[in-house]
C-alpha cells in the first residue's frame, strides 16, 4: 500500500468492536508516536494509554460521548511545555509536535486495521485533574483505538491541490 492509499484509508472510528486491541499493536502504534520528528528533536511528548474500564469511565467526564466510553483503549497525548522548542517571537511548538506524533499514531493504526479518532474537544483542566498530571504536562488529545464496528469510507470533500497551494507567492483561491 502506498502512503498516500494509507492516508486515504485513515478515517474517523466512532464505533469500535467489543474487542481488546493486542498489546503489540498498542506497542508498534506507539513506537510510531516515538519516532515522530519534533522541532530540534525535543520529544515533548507523553502519552499515558488508558486499557482499564474504571480509567477509561473516569476520563469520558471530560468527553462525555457514548461511543468514546466504548473505546477498548484511549490515548492521551499530552505535550510536555519544559521541554518544548519555543521559537524567538516565544512560539512555543509543543501542539505542533504532539500533532505529528498523533498523526503517527493514527496512521500507524489505521495500517494495522484499527481505528482512530483525534478528539480535541474535551475539558482539558479536568482531564489533567483526574491523571494526576504535574503542571508542565497539558493533555492535548484523546485517541480513542480499537477495531471499527464497521467500515467507513474516507472523507469525500477535499478542496483541489488549485484551492490549497500556492507557487512562489500567495493568490487568492479561485473559488
Amino acid at each position: 500500500m502506498t502512503f498516500n492509499e494509507l492516508a486515504l484509508k485513515r478515517y474517523s472510528v466512532r464505533k469500535y468492536e467489543d474487542k481488546k486491541v493486542e498489546k503489540e499493536k498498542i506497542l508498534e502504534i506507539l513506537e510510531a508516536a516515538r519516532i515522530a520528528p519534533s522541532a530540534t528533536n525535543a520529544q515533548p511528548w507523553h502519552f499515558i494509554v488508558l486499557t482499564e474500564d474504571e480509567l477509561k469511565q473516569k476520563i469520558a467526564q471530560v468527553y462525555p460521548r457514548d461511543w468514546f466510553a466504548k473505546a477498548p483503549v484511549i490515548i492521551v497525548a499530552c505535550g510536555d511545555h519544559s521541554k518544548s522548542w519555543k521559537r524567538k517571537d516565544g512560539k512555543d511548538h509543543c501542539d505542533v509536535d504532539i500533532a505529528i506524533a498523533v498523526d503517527h499514531i493514527t496512521l500507524a493504526a489505521a495500517d494495522l486495521g484499527l481505528g482512530t479518532c483525534w478528539v480535541c474537544a474535551f475539558d482539558a483542566k479536568l482531564c489533567h485533574k483526574i491523571l494526576g498530571l504535574p503542571d508542565n504536562l497539558e493533555p492535548i488529545a484523546l485517541i480513542p483505538l480499537g477495531y471499527p464496528l464497521e467500515e467507513g469510507a474516507p472523507t469525500k470533500n477535499r478542496n483541489s491541490l488549485e484551492e490549497i497551494v500556492s507557487w512562489d507567492k500567495y493568490h487568492k483561491n479561485p473559488s
